[in-house]
């Protein structure tokens, strides 16, 4: 355990050595100056054009670490977007900030203040100092982790997605949950986590609410719910977030073979090609990220209209792959294909003719465009 918690440490401060964190204050809704930590994607300033969505997590004086560690680790791999990541620190006002009627079990004076100070003071700033995109998530443990639910009674949902570690309910917050998510009527992300050797009231009530969620029956409603045998309430931290941000981000992620085999290639509302001009547009539509194509995602379209022989949609494919990578050889390389399969060798030869003298992209090299017009030249007896 001291091994695993020491490597956990070491990649965090690895990580967040080339991460870029910064600290800001701003009013508060007491009055006083609120510290902000912030960390901003590796080549932020760079990169002027992108837009980021949002992470927020309560409790940062503690729990800002790992959630940033995590989320440059997998923003770093591509499993998730690059994030801007706001941590506020809490330590002394923790009890004021989440302050709720002991009947009713809603914010109340000084917890009502600082719901709104999130909702209006904190992101006038983020979104007025920073490119964001509306797609917003929210971070909490125990207290907070209850607190962050009050955003979902909203008329519209403030967060996009919702990581509820360990929560302590006030009153009623079970049965508000179950009825808000049966009504859902816009997608919601929500993960709740618990631990064998988490507290045992907030066990018992976690785990009677995850039988209640587990029914619900709304599209609109992507639920995940994790339970760590061994672990305690602290100790879950570390085991909940990565999981977390592979079910958030799951429709970002490159396609790997699981996706390639279940969804890429028994999609039924067309070919491989409009498998993969969905998977962009949903990463659009739903995260707010106008995602360039990765080019592992066109050789799985590839590999998969090959597969099936839709050798049509190969010159759709190339149009594509011109428009995302112009410079590059790839979207000449799809049309050569098109054109050799279809019965039509001298347009395939000039396809990869022209690619040759194109960027090289992925594992297409000039050779291979060379090699692929000889070959069809040899078969064709064609000089």
């Amino acid at each position: 355990m001291r091994k695993l918690i020491l490597l956990i440490a070491i990649t965090f401060t690895s990580i967040n050595m080339f991460a870029q964190t910064v600290y800001r204050e701003i009013d508060g809704p007491d009055g006083e100056k609120r510290q902000l930590k912030i960390q901003v994607p590796r080549n932020y300033e760079k990169n002027v054009d992108t837009m980021y969505p949002v992470i927020i997590v309560f409790d940062g004086d503690y729990l800002f670490e790992p959630v940033a560690g995590i989320a440059d680790y997998y923003s770093y791999w591509d499993e998730m977007p690059d994030a801007i990541i706001v941590g506020i620190n809490q330590m002394k006002t923790k009890s004021e900030d989440f302050a709720c009627d002991e009947i009713n079990g809603l914010p109340s004076d000084t917890g009502a203040a600082f719901f709104e100070f999130i909702t209006f003071d904190l992101f006038n700033f983020i979104d007025n100092n920073y490119r964001t995109v509306p797609f917003r998530t929210i971070v909490g443990h125990g207290d907070s982790a209850n607190f962050l639910n009050f955003y979902l009674f909203q008329e519209k949902p403030f967060f996009s997605s919702y990581i509820s570690l360990s929560p302590s309910f006030t009153p009623k917050m079970e049965v508000r949950l179950k009825e808000q998510f049966s009504d859902l009527q816009n997608p919601i992300y929500y993960s709740l986590t618990t631990a064998e050797n988490d507290r045992k009231r907030s066990k018992t009530s976690i785990g009677a609410l995850n039988k209640s969620l587990e029914a619900i029956s709304n599209d609109n409603f992507d639920y995940n719910y994790n339970y760590y045998k061994g672990k305690s309430h602290y100790e879950l931290v570390s085991h909940a977030l990565p999981t977390a941000f592979e079910k958030v981000y799951k429709l970002y992620k490159p396609i790997d073979r699981k996706e390639y085999k279940e969804k890429m290639l028994t999609f039924d509302e067309g070919t491989a090609y409009d498998y993969l001009v969905k998977k962009y547009d949903t990463i659009k539509s739903l995260y707010g990220l106008d995602k360039q194509i990765r080019i592992n995602d066109f050789n799985a379209a590839e590999a998969a209209l090959k597969k099936t022989e839709e050798w049509e949609a190969f010159k759709l494919l190339g149009k594509l792959a011109k428009e995302e990578y112009p410079e590059s050889m790839l979207g000449m390389y799809y049309m050569g294909v098109h054109y050799e399969n279809i019965g039509e060798p001298k347009k395939a030869i000039k396809a990869y003719q022209s690619g040759f003298i194109m960027n090289e992209i992925g594992r297409l090299t000039k050779d291979d465009m060379l090699h692929y017009a000889e070959l069809i030249k040899a078969d064709f007896g064609i000089r």
